[in-house]
């Protein structure tokens, strides 16, 4: 493989689908030490995949990657446009725009053609646009969490402090999550990153006991990944 470790074909499809199975969306290597990532067209052809297996990795990892990039269906005409500023909710769909005289451009939270300016920033000025994720952190119902002490009032579903994927805990094991998406630790009760809330609280087991800082507030706005920092 281009990571330098030899597998068989077998071997290689085996472990693909193993990677699969646990949700994955990227193909790494896994030997012990190295988690370099391997192009699919290489998986494709080292494993001696027909072509039905190749459609079918294919659709699965396509499927899972939209819950985690930023990826919806221009209402227009219903191909797939990915946002390039996660900050601008006016977005351009450059198939409507090459089949039509005029740009199209729609609201990336309501879906609907964005026809004219907005004076808000976080909807266009159409009528009933509203934030589905920041709904969902304001109406979901408060946590109990089974393996945790003297933490009441916290909600049960998060945005990572990070990405901004919505998560929700389980109820069970300790507070300090890792997000599927961006892969950070952070803690599900303050929303600091595990390191901050394990230095915090020094001295004692943090995982299953509430954090010093309190916890955190539900949220009102949903954080932009920004990757590399």
């Amino acid at each position: 493989m281009s990571c330098g470790h030899t597998v068989t074909p077998s071997s290689l499809m085996t472990w693909i689908q193993v990677l699969v199975d646990k949700g994955e969306t990227r193909f790494v290597c896994g030997q012990p030490g190295c988690n370099v990532e391997w192009p699919c067209e290489e998986v494709y052809k080292k494993a001696l995949m027909t072509p039905e297996e190749i459609d079918y990795f294919d659709r699965t990892l396509f499927n899972r990657a939209k819950d985690y990039l930023d990826i919806k269906k221009c209402p227009g005409c219903k191909s797939l446009v990915m946002r390039k500023n996660l900050n601008d909710l006016r977005v351009f769909c450059p198939v409507c725009s090459t089949n039509e005289a005029n740009s199209f451009e729609f609201c990336w939270q309501c879906l609907k053609e964005w026809k004219r300016p907005s004076p808000y920033s976080d909807r266009c000025a159409e009528p009933g646009c509203v934030s589905l994720s920041l709904e969902i952190l304001r109406r979901c119902p408060e946590i109990i969490f089974e393996d945790m002490v003297n933490i009441t009032g916290c909600p049960s579903i998060r945005a990572c402090p990070t990405c901004g994927l919505l998560i929700e805990h389980n109820k069970e094991n300790c507070k300090n999550i890792t997000c599927r998406r961006c892969k950070v630790k952070f803690c599900f009760v303050c929303l600091k990153l595990t390191e901050e809330c394990l230095s915090l609280n020094l001295g004692k087991d943090p995982h299953y006991i509430a954090c010093v800082s309190g916890i955190a507030p539900r949220q009102t706005s949903i954080p932009v990944w920004k990757k590399g920092k």
